[in-house]
């Protein structure tokens, strides 16, 4: 009988870091095959909530709020470029200049749990922002991303033009933040183990098959 393990994805869509701890949590569950039965949830995280319409430059904002020079940004996008080609992910940084506000993105994540269809968007999502340079505050991209893992467009458009799952959303985004979630990716097993930032793949093979023993072990 495998270890049902029910992880939480802690992320925000336009976190690089977080596509490399997906996929490398995704080559993890491969690996452990089925000695382990995964449940996944995303959960929101917005890096920066009070983005304006239209975002900003990438390199304007990673300087303000890091201190980073345009030669260290440079140096960080190869370096997760490069680990990002490890794990069969494109980033192609030459088409994403600007960041932007992601909170309809989790709304549409949220709705898109309930559809069995929130796995397939996350990851649609980082295709569609750093692989093809993609605006995830804009509605119209945010429709045309949810049809092509099989939502429904008119049922994706209700949601967005509401204010469908505005309150759900900043629940769970106060909950992680209440137990101390500063940063993401976070990877929260069975609400109990916490594995920060993108990891090596074998980082999480090696939680995910000692988490799982203790898990039969207490069953």
């Amino acid at each position: 009988m495998p270890a049902h393990l029910k992880i939480d994805f802690v992320s925000d869509v336009v976190c690089p870091w977080c596509v490399i701890g997906l996929r490398a949590l995704e080559e993890a569950l491969q690996r452990v095959g089925d000695t382990v039965a995964a449940d996944i949830h995303f959960q929101p995280f917005e890096l920066n909530p009070q983005m304006p319409a239209g975002g900003q430059d990438i390199a304007e904002h990673i300087a303000q709020k890091y201190g980073s020079s345009v030669e260290q940004l440079a140096k960080n996008q190869e370096m997760i470029r490069a680990r990002g080609a490890d794990l069969g992910f494109s980033f192609d940084m030459s088409r994403r200049s600007r960041i932007y506000n992601t909170f309809d993105a989790h709304r549409l994540l949220h709705w898109a749990e309930s559809e069995g269809r929130q796995h397939a968007l996350k990851n649609a999502l980082f295709t569609a922002y750093f692989t093809e340079g993609r605006n995830p505050s804009d509605r119209e991209v945010l429709i045309e991303v949810a049809t092509r893992v099989g939502l429904d467009p008119v049922e994706a458009r209700a949601v967005l033009e509401s204010n469908r799952f505005a309150s759900e959303v900043r629940e769970r985004e106060h909950f992680y933040q209440q137990q101390g979630i500063q940063a993401v990716p976070s990877v929260v097993i069975n609400d109990r183990y916490l594995i920060q930032g993108g990891q090596p793949i074998e980082v999480f093979e090696q939680a995910l098959k000692q988490i799982a023993s203790e898990a039969k072990t207490t069953a």
